[in-house]
């Protein structure tokens, strides 16, 4: 990945990729620098109560898939899969409020910004089957899955579709001065 990175172009340029090229797999260092911005993000408390699995294993890749049921993901190079234990998270002492899936997002999006960085597409996923991935990946069910996406390159005729609406920024942000 590159150090100067144009944030603002990145964040336009990023889109869930829902295709992927089966025989070009993500370099093992690509892999390890996206899951190093997911343990670099910011945590309620530095508690860090996440962890990540990452899939590159053929055989798991398609027991893993079973959870979702979308043709498209199983040719997918690679699956991550982000999760954490609500004990491990930071609680707010006046209402209990537990911060795990604030943070276990924040863990996701680093790692998706880093992953489109290095030009490897990704495509936020939580509608899975929890009880499939649970069973296939022998996830404790003390454990909050909070999503997955597929790591890989889209085939080379692959055209990204342009961004999708978005809201205003009037209707987005309330700027008080």
């Amino acid at each position: 990945m590159s150090d100067k990175i144009d944030y603002s172009e990145l964040i336009k340029n990023r889109r869930s990729i829902r295709a992927y090229d089966p025989d070009k797999v993500v370099a093992p260092e690509l892999l390890k620098q996206i899951l190093e911005a997911g343990i670099l993000a910011p945590t309620a408390k530095n508690l860090q109560p996440g962890r990540f699995i990452l899939v590159t294993d053929r055989k798991k890749l398609d027991e893993v898939c079973t959870a979702y049921g979308r043709d498209w993901l199983k040719n997918a190079p690679a699956i991550l899969i982000v999760l954490g234990n609500h004990q491990d998270a930071w609680v707010r002492s006046y209402d209990g409020f537990n911060s795990l899936q604030i943070d276990l997002t924040i863990m996701m999006d680093h790692m998706i910004l880093a992953a489109e960085a290095a030009g490897i597409a990704t495509c936020w996923i939580c509608a899975f089957d929890e009880k499939v991935l649970r069973q296939k990946l022998d996830i404790a069910e003390d454990e909050f899955i909070c999503a997955m996406t597929p790591l890989g390159y889209p085939p080379e005729d692959y055209v990204k579709r342009q961004m999708p609406l978005r809201k205003t920024f009037e209707e987005m942000a309330t700027i008080l001065d």
